[in-house]
C-alpha cells in the first residue's frame, strides 16, 4: 500500500496552533523519530515513510492543512505532476483527447482537473513527481504513457501535429491583464478570420464596444471562449465554459462548442452543470481524489454512464467509492402532502431601475415550499428577490414583508479577517449534523474569510444564510463557485433541512439538474434583459418547467437507469413526441 502525506501550505499556521501540534501529538515523535518536523519554509513538514496513517495529525491540525492518504494500490505509477515538495498535491494519470470528439472531465474541485487540462494545453510542464528537479520533456511522457492512447497524443504534440489553445477557469482574471473594447480583444485574437461568425453564434454584438473592465461576467465568459476559438488550433480545451452563463446562454454556447469538433480538431472541457456536460460530449473521464490532496483520472466511459457513475459514488472498474450515498431522482415529480398556509404574498410589484423596469403580478408562496426561480440573465431575478427580503423598495404595488427574512446575495465577498468560526457562532454546534459538515465547513472554522476560495466562500454564505432563525430562505445563484459534487450535497442538505424545519425557501439559479432536485414549484421569469421582465408563478414544477423549456425550444427526458433530466436531441422522435404532446418536462 502506497502513502502518502499532503500538507496544504497556506493553511499550515504553525503560530497559531501552539507551535507544531501535529509534532507534538505524533506517535512516531514521541518515540524518538522525526515524522513531523518544521521544514525550510517554516512549516510542517511529514516524513511519508515514517508515517504510521495513525490519523491524529489531520484530525487534530485546527486548520485542515493536513492530509494522510493510503493510496490504492493499483496506482504503480508515481503521479504526472507532483507540486511544491514531498508534502505536495499529486495528480495521477491525464485525460486524452479525441479527435472528432468532445470529451468532457468531471470530478469535485481541488483534484488537478485544471491541472491535467493546463499540463495538456502546454501551459504547465509536468515533473513526473520530481518535485525538485527539471520538468520532464516530451519524449520522457511519451515514454511514461507507452502503449496508451496518451502516448499518440504526445507523439503528435512532439511533432508539431497538435497545437492547442486554453480557455481558463478564472476569466474574471481578464480584465486585469486585458484592455481596451471587446472588439479589440477579439481582432488581436482573430488568427482565423472568423471575427463576425463567431460574434454573432456568441451573440456579442450588443458589447462590442465596450471595454474589457466594464462587461459582466457572463458577457466576460462568451468573450474568453470566442477569443479562444479564434485562435488557429486543432485541440480547444475550455476550463469550466458556462460559469456565469443563463439557462439559453449555457445551451447556445454548448452547441457552438459541440460545433468545433470534427475529424481534424478536437475538444476537451471541464464542467459542473451535468445537463449541459451530458449535451456537449461523447465521453467524460471520472476524476476522484481528495481536495487538496491528490486526484486520480479514471479510464473514459460515454457520456450517459460515466455521469450515472458519478451519481452512484462508485467505480466499479477500481472498485472505489468516492461517495457514502447515491444521488438519485424520480421518475415523476414527488408530490409532498403539504399544508398550503400562506407565507407571504404580492400584488401588482412595479419597479423601475434606470432603464430596466420589472412587473411582478399578484403571487404568493407558501409555508414548508422550496421554489425556484428561472429566466435569463437581466430580466429581474435578483430584483424581485431583494424587494421580497426588504433591500429593494417597489415603486408600485404591495410585499407582505411582515415576516424573517434570510439572504444571501449572489455577489459574495471575504475582505474580512474575521474567523468562519466567528462568523457562523453558535450555528456550528447547534447544526453540527444538518448543515456544517455535508457543505463541509468544519475543515473551514479557524481560516479568515478573506483566505478562502470562491466555492469556500460560497458554501460558508449559504451556512449562515440557513443558520439564521427565519421564515424564508432567499439564497440568489448558491450553485456558483461550486463543483458537481457539493451542487448535488447542497440541493440535498437545502431539501432535507426544509423539511426538517418546516421552513420555505426562494431559490435563483441556472442549474436545472440542481433545480430539478430541490423545488417543489417553480416561477418563471421572461422579458427582454436589461430592457424589461415580468415574475410569473409561482407554478407546480411541471407546469413551471413547461413554461420555461418551452421558451428554450428544449424537452427534457428521464435517463432510464437514474431518472435524471437529460435533454433531448432537437427534433429526435422523443423530442417531437414531448412537444405534440406538451410534456416538456417529463416523458
Amino acid at each position: 500500500m502506497v502513502r502518502i502525506a499532503v500538507i496544504e501550505k497556506e493553511k499550515c499556521h504553525p503560530d497559531r496552533c501552539g507551535n507544531y501540534l501535529c509534532a507534538r501529538l505524533c506517535p512516531v515523535n514521541r518515540t524518538g523519530s522525526d515524522c513531523i518536523v518544521e521544514g525550510d519554509d517554516g512549516k510542517a513538514f511529514i516524513n511519508a515513510s515514517l508515517c504510521t496513517g495513525c490519523g491524529i495529525c489531520p484530525k487534530r491540525c485546527p486548520f485542515g492543512a493536513i492530509h494522510i492518504i493510503n493510496l490504492p494500490e493499483a496506482l504503480d505509477k508515481p503521479p504526472v505532476h507532483q507540486y511544491i515538495d514531498e508534502n505536495g498535491f499529486r495528480l495521477f494519470n491525464l485525460p486524452t483527447p479525441l479527435f472528432g470528439k468532445v470529451v468532457g472531465v468531471l470530478g469535485r474541485n481541488g483534484i488537478g482537473k485544471s491541472t491535467a487540462l493546463k499540463v495538456l494545453a502546454g501551459v504547465l510542464k509536468p515533473n513526473l513527481g520530481r518535485f525538485d528537479g527539471e520538468p520532464a520533456d516530451l519524449n520522457e511522457l511519451i515514454k511514461f504513457y507507452k502503449g496508451t492512447e496518451a502516448q499518440l497524443f504526445f507523439e503528435k504534440l512532439r511533432d508539431g501535429k497538435i497545437k492547442a489553445v486554453y480557455k481558463p477557469q478564472a476569466v474574471d482574471m481578464i480584465p486585469k491583464s486585458a484592455s481596451g473594447t471587446v472588439e479589440e480583444l477579439l481582432r488581436k485574437a482573430d488568427e482565423k478570420k472568423e471575427f463576425e461568425k463567431v460574434v454573432a453564434a456568441l451573440e456579442l454584438e450588443r458589447f462590442l464596444q465596450t471595454q474589457i473592465s466594464d462587461v459582466s461576467g457572463g458577457e466576460l465568459q462568451r468573450v474568453a471562449i470566442a477569443a479562444t476559438v479564434l485562435r488557429q488550433a486543432n485541440l480547444y480545451i475550455f476550463d469550466e465554459p458556462t460559469s456565469f452563463l443563463d439557462i439559453k446562454q449555457r445551451l447556445k454556447v454548448s452547441n457552438f462548442i459541440r460545433s468545433l469538433a470534427n475529424e481534424e480538431t478536437a475538444v476537451l472541457i471541464v464542467e459542473h452543470d451535468l445537463i449541459v456536460l451530458d449535451h456537449m460530449t461523447d465521453s467524460v473521464y471520472l476524476m476522484y481524489g481528495e481536495e487538496a490532496a491528490y486526484g486520480i483520472v479514471s479510464q473514459p466511459k460515454p457520456t450517459r454512464v460515466a455521469i450515472n457513475v458519478y451519481l452512484e459514488g462508485y467505480l466499479k472498474e477500481e472498485n472505489v467509492r468516492f461517495r457514502d450515498s447515491k444521488i438519485a431522482f424520480t421518475e415523476r415529480p414527488v408530490y409532498r402532502q403539504k399544508i398550503r398556509n400562506d407565507l407571504t404574498k404580492w400584488d401588482g410589484l412595479s419597479v423601475k431601475l434606470g432603464n430596466f423596469l420589472l412587473k411582478a403580478p399578484a403571487g404568493v408562496l407558501h409555508r414548508h415550499t422550496v421554489v425556484g426561480i428561472l429566466g435569463e440573465n437581466g430580466t429581474g431575478k435578483t430584483t424581485f428577490v431583494k424587494m421580497l427580503a426588504g433591500v429593494q423598495k417597489p415603486d408600485l404595488g404591495i410585499v407582505e414583508t411582515n415576516l424573517k427574512v434570510s439572504y444571501k446575495p449572489q455577489y459574495i465577498y471575504g475582505d474580512s479577517t474575521a474567523k468562519v468560526r466567528e462568523v457562523l457562532g453558535s450555528a456550528v454546534d447547534q447544526y453540527s449534523v444538518q448543515i456544517i459538515k455535508p457543505l463541509r465547513i468544519d475543515r473551514l472554522l479557524d481560516l479568515s474569510l478573506n483566505e478562502l476560495s470562491g466555492g469556500e466562500l460560497q458554501r460558508v454564505s449559504i451556512a449562515r444564510c440557513l443558520t439564521q432563525d427565519a421564515d424564508l430562505y432567499l439564497l440568489d445563484e448558491p450553485c456558483a463557485y461550486l463543483d458537481v459534487e457539493q451542487r448535488l450535497v447542497l440541493s440535498k442538505t437545502i431539501r432535507d433541512y426544509m423539511e426538517h424545519k418546516g421552513k420555505s425557501a426562494l431559490i435563483v439559479d441556472h442549474d436545472l439538474l440542481f433545480m430539478d432536485y430541490v423545488c417543489d414549484d417553480l416561477m418563471v421569469f421572461s422579458g427582454i434583459p436589461a430592457i424589461h421582465g415580468e415574475a410569473n408563478g409561482p407554478f407546480t414544477m411541471e407546469d413551471g418547467m413547461n413554461k420555461f423549456l418551452s421558451k428554450l425550444n428544449i424537452t427534457l427526458r428521464r435517463d432510464h437507469d437514474s431518472k435524471r433530466p437529460r435533454i433531448n436531441k432537437e427534433d429526435s422522435q422523443m423530442d417531437k413526441e414531448q412537444k405534440s404532446t406538451g410534456k416538456l418536462y417529463y416523458s
